[in-house]
């Protein structure tokens, strides 16, 4: 159990049985009355965002969050494995906890799986990734200086938007937190 005074940012807490994780809080001692939290926080689960107010002398549940560090092996149809990396034990998660980051998932990279109650519930990827560049349309030399963009498919299937000097076969720098293109890389 917590105390609010406890809470910070990226402190994970649970409400009715649901992890959240805290990306606000603000401590406010009221001249009349008693000290209270304002909160906003993100569900770990389905990423909705809520706010609460906790109050003095409240206590809140820390969150039963581990993190896992694993290799993702391959995709068998919904189904994505990964593989620990201390205990080699192999583990299958469905696609739907990887949402929309399944586009940036390339076979053999390192990421942390993030299990709640040995249930898991996110894949936390590292910030950028290289991938190759399987189709687009031709290049524009000299077309640098625009932020005019096209559509290009990566590697793992994902589509992304890039500036026109890019050609199939490069390999492109990707942020995947926000699922832009960054640079172009040697590869």
């Amino acid at each position: 159990m917590l105390g609010i005074t406890e809470l910070r940012n990226g402190t994970k807490i649970e409400i009715d049985g649901e992890p959240f994780v805290v990306t606000y809080f603000q401590h406010v001692n009221p001249g009349k009355g008693s000290a209270f939290v304002r909160t906003k926080m993100r569900s770990l689960i389905t990423g909705n965002a809520m706010e609460r107010t906790f109050k003095a002398g409240d206590k809140i549940t820390q969150a039963d969050i581990e993190n896992m560090h694993m290799q993702y092996l391959y995709a068998n149809g919904d189904n994505l494995h990964f593989m620990n990396m201390e205990t080699y034990e192999q583990y299958e998660i469905s696609a739907e906890v990887v949402h929309e980051k399944r586009g940036f998932l390339k076979e053999s990279m390192e990421v942390d799986v993030v299990f709640h109650r040995g249930m898991p519930i996110d894949v936390d990827l590292p910030n950028h990734v290289d991938l190759k560049i399987i189709h687009c349309e031709p290049g524009v030399k000299g077309d640098t200086a625009t932020s005019v963009t096209k559509a290009a498919t990566v590697e793992t299937g994902a589509i992304i938007q890039v500036p026109l000097f890019v050609d199939s076969d490069d390999t492109i720098k990707i942020d995947t937190r926000t699922g832009l293109y960054i640079e172009r890389t040697k590869g």
